[in-house]
């Protein structure tokens, strides 16, 4: 960052934000999220997110989750040893 964005404050008025009560918005003018709404709809990702995007099964990602630590780290590691174990390392790059 620039210190020239350092320098720059918000002009917020916090207090006032926070004051305002959640039951006092006034939310009438959002349409309703229908079945119409999501039939329609379209999953957007980033192509940087996408390109690391696996489809686990839940229970496999249980069973990883419940290992402790780490879980991506670990699904990492078990996929390493696999392709190391498979003596195709070459693709690995």
């Amino acid at each position: 960052m620039s210190r020239k964005d350092l320098s720059n404050t918000s002009r917020t008025n916090w207090a006032a934000l926070e004051a305002v009560d959640d039951e006092g918005i006034d939310y009438s003018d959002i349409p309703p999220l229908t079945e119409e709404f999501f039939e329609k709809a379209t999953l957007r990702i980033p192509a940087s997110q996408a390109q690391h995007l696996v489809q686990i099964e839940p229970d496999v990602l249980n069973w990883f989750q419940a290992q402790g630590g780490e879980h991506k780290a670990l699904i990492n590691s078990v996929l390493r040893r696999h392709i190391e174990s498979s003596g195709e390392q070459s693709a690995v790059q």
